[in-house]
């Protein structure tokens, strides 16, 4: 493999236009400038909107001040949310149990665009600013595989020597490079319209509470109102359409729901989770939107799903997770549990009322013409559709096997 790719296909010279994923921050801004610099080519800054709330305007202009030959800002937001947080969330995706995988599904929707931006440009290779250490680095890489795998892929964390963020910073001071941040409290932050992720700093720390001013979506339980606020979701196939009877696009309905769950303090997480690459990281997350559409969600799904269906889907819960946090969104095991997934969506239709109270997100009321809940089979009062003398024998059948494991202990003393 030629010695300056890192890697991607194998070029024997060194790129001619590179696609860098740019955000405007400090590793990306060094990262452009560091790019021109070491390969002497052109370099495209490419920023992808999925729902961040940053304005975009300063990136054009930061870019092509550091030397960008030229910048594409695109609009991801409604296609990130209808064509990735959507199908994630049908399929219950929870990464060890607490994590909504935030960061992790904007991955693949930033790099698949990336990937057209190299074509459109005539580039043939791309780079992204993920680090040695992340997972994000595995996520874009295979992503960008799976999509063209002739295209040289560049990592300069892997590569280079600014190996701190004291020395990038010192780095764009040299360079002139402007970027946000300071070097006393410098997160390391990724946010988009499902969450905000913080880690680094003090959070390094596990034992050290999170600073409230660090928060920037959510405001603390504690100070959240006094009285409860309830919304009303209308589900179709598995996707939320209709926000208090109001019909919304994706992006529409999450960021609506984002402001309101976000006032009533929903949706924060601490976490110690497992990296990919194999260290456990702590990272702090708001998704405030995405935390109350996950209980509606299953919510529903408890009136909908038929048992084994649901209790199979479950237990492809933590597989799916895995494949989106480890970065396999565009592989055929993916596809194939996304097939099984949106075929029990189709009956997981109508509407779920949710509480929202300091910090908790609790089910309120759910309802749907396909509800499998019988009020006249599951009652407490005298029916004529289920005879219970028939539990009788049902209970005897399960129970054989223990009686049989009971009487062969006793036999053997």
């Amino acid at each position: 493999m030629a010695a300056w790719c890192q890697g991607g296909s194998e070029l024997n010279e060194k790129p001619k236009k590179i696609v860098l994923a740019y955000s405007g921050g400090l590793d990306t801004s060094v990262i452009l400038k560091w790019l021109i610099e070491e390969y002497d080519c052109e370099v495209v800054a490419y920023a992808a909107d999925v729902g961040q709330g940053q304005e975009l305007d300063p990136v054009d202009e930061r870019a092509r001040k550091t030397g960008a030959c030229d910048v594409f800002i695109e609009d991801l937001r409604e296609e990130f949310v209808s064509d990735f947080v959507f199908p994630m969330m049908r399929a219950g995706a929870i990464y060890e149990g607490t994590y909504l995988l935030g960061t992790a599904i904007a991955r693949p929707a930033i790099a698949k665009r990336q990937v057209d931006v190299a074509h459109k440009t005539g580039a043939d290779a791309v780079a992204h600013g993920a680090t040695g250490k992340g997972n994000d680095q595995v996520r874009f890489e295979l992503a960008f595989s799976g999509l063209d795998p002739d295209l040289a892929i560049i990592a300069p964390w892997r590569t280079w020597d600014l190996n701190s963020r004291t020395k990038l910073y010192a780095f764009a001071e040299k360079n002139g490079i402007e970027v946000p941040g300071t070097k006393e409290r410098g997160y390391s932050m990724d946010a988009n319209v499902l969450h905000t992720s913080y880690e680094g700093y003090d959070l390094e720390d596990p034992w050290t509470e999170p600073q409230e001013d660090m928060f920037g979506r959510t405001v603390a339980p504690e100070d959240a109102p006094d009285t409860a606020e309830y919304v009303e979701i209308d589900y179709e196939r598995g996707d939320p359409v209709a926000l208090d009877g109001k019909r919304l696009s994706a992006f529409e309905l999450l960021e609506a729901l984002n402001q309101i769950a976000g006032r009533n303090g929903v949706g924060r997480d601490d976490i110690v989770e497992n990296r990919y690459v194999g260290m456990k990281s702590r990272g702090v997350y708001e998704t405030p939107g995405g935390t109350v559409l996950m209980g509606a969600h299953r919510a529903l799904e408890s009136l909908c799903l038929d048992r084994e269906v649901m209790h199979l889907r479950d237990s492809l819960i933590p597989k799916y997770a895995e494949m989106v946090y480890y970065g396999y969104w565009f592989a055929p095991e993916r596809e194939m549990l996304q097939a099984a997934v949106d075929e029990s969506q189709k009956v997981v239709n109508g509407s779920v009322r949710m509480k929202l109270y300091k910090g908790r997100a609790s089910v309120a009321g759910r309802k749907s013409d396909q509800s499998l809940y019988l009020p006249d089979l599951a009652t407490f009062e005298e029916d004529d559709v289920y005879s219970q003398a028939d539990a009788t024998g049902f209970i005897r059948l399960n129970s054989l096997r223990l009686k049989i494991r009971n009487l062969v202990a006793k036999k053997n003393g």
